[in-house]
């Protein structure tokens, strides 16, 4: 064997090794690491267990902020009471079908709904006494004012769109019939 040939074979035996290190180093250097902050988005449950949290201890955790048309439908100060005789002098509207219900056109003027002030375009009408009429298409919603007995109709209507109700922000199910079954808001 020549002297060549040996320096051939052992250069190429130097090179592979350094290959394979060269692949394992990277492995090393990716777990040596300390960890790094994650997107919130992008959090997974390996790294919870691995304690690559969201936020570190040390940086405070900024609260999410609302948009800009954000109305708490779960305030009862979100929402407006009367109690009117008939004829009311409102014009209702039904919603869009993604969302149902029905809201208040416009008033009449010179009606009753108008001479008291309380109501505005665009309300959404939630419930008819102790009646929750909210979702109901437009003859059952109206259907609850007409058989309403006594001299006067209690409404409580929700101040906001058809979105902020009926939307992903809307009132749960729960808070919406316990306010329904005490009578909705009272008139001031």
């Amino acid at each position: 064997m020549s002297t060549s040939s040996i320096h051939d074979a052992e250069h190429a035996h130097a090179t592979y090794n350094t290959e394979l290190n060269g692949l394992f180093d990277g492995v090393k250097d990716a777990f040596s690491q300390p960890p790094q902050t994650i997107d919130a988005e992008r959090q997974t449950p390996i790294d919870r267990w691995m304690g690559w949290s969201v936020v570190t201890e040390n940086e405070i955790q900024t609260p999410i902020a609302q948009p800009s048309d954000y109305v708490d439908s779960m305030d009862e100060k979100n929402y407006v009471g009367v109690s009117l005789s008939k004829p009311m002098g409102i014009v209702f509207e039904e919603n869009d079908s993604e969302f149902g219900g029905i809201f208040v056109q416009s008033l009449t003027d010179g009606g009753i709904a108008a001479t008291n002030g309380s109501i505005q375009d665009g309300d959404q009408l939630v419930t008819v006494g102790n009646k929750n009429v909210h979702g109901l298409d437009f003859d059952d919603a109206l259907a609850a004012i007409i058989d309403s007995d006594g001299e006067k109709t209690n409404l409580t209507l929700f101040r906001g769109t058809a979105k902020q109700f009926y939307g992903p922000t809307g009132p749960s199910k729960d808070w919406l019939t316990t306010f329904a079954e005490k009578g909705g808001k009272t008139a001031d």
